[in-house]
């Protein structure tokens, strides 16, 4: 019998690590009681599920995939739709739902030559050019919410998954762009040289999701 080779997984810190471990868990692997989506931890290894895992941020995840040093990863499609990474996506987790969504003030108005500030000037680039509108992209890595706040621009793109935050700021959602959910994406070296290991986990995944969409 051919033993099953380790797989390295990078895991984004945070909400959908914690998401992701109940998946894991659910798919009757192993996993350490006292892993959680708080911990400090940048590397866990699981040797009874021949397993390692990678604490990342979210964003980095696509990298560490692409370029090898994870085989597989979890990933938001946000991410995935931003980064254009050259990596395999195997399955749609259906974890962590939400959107992308076009955001700003309630008495918005039309401008000539608006600015859109946003963590995602790929995708509001190009879907602000589908729209046949142009806009100048001005890219923040955080509180995007204060841009149209203080006249740095007139809307922005951004994550929406409650709207909280968008409601606390006096902001509205305008339009959505995409759903997003997790999903989980393989080396593309990696996906062939350990199809075994990989397919494995990707059938047992897959099992999982389906009996949460069919609600067994």
């Amino acid at each position: 019998m051919v033993e099953r080779q380790e797989l390295i997984v990078a895991m984004p810190k945070g909400r959908i690590f914690g998401e992701a471990l109940e998946l894991l868990r659910k798919a009757g692997l192993d996993m350490p009681q006292d892993l959680t989506e708080d911990s400090r931890k940048l590397t866990v290894t699981v040797p009874r599920e021949k397993l390692s895992f990678l604490l990342v941020k979210p964003v980095d995840v696509p990298t560490y995939v692409e370029h090898g040093v994870a085989d597989l990863g979890v990933v938001g499609k946000d991410v995935l739709m931003e980064e254009e990474r050259d990596v395999h996506e195997l399955l749609d987790l259906e974890i962590s739902p939400c959107r992308v969504s076009v955001a700003g003030l309630p008495d918005w108005k039309p401008v000539l030559n608006p600015k859109v500030a946003s963590k995602y000037p790929r995708i509001a680039d190009q879907y602000f050019r589908e729209q046949g509108q142009q806009v100048e992209v001005i890219r923040l890595n955080g509180s995007v919410e204060l841009a149209p706040l203080i006249g740095l621009a007139d809307r922005i793109v951004d994550i929406v998954s409650t709207g909280r935050t968008l409601k606390e700021n006096g902001l509205v959602e305008l339009e959505e762009i995409a759903s997003v959910t997790s999903r989980l994406i393989a080396n593309r070296s990696s996906y062939r040289l350990k199809s075994r290991a990989v397919d494995e986990l990707y059938e047992r995944l897959g099992k999982v999701v389906e009996q949460g969409r069919v609600g067994v």
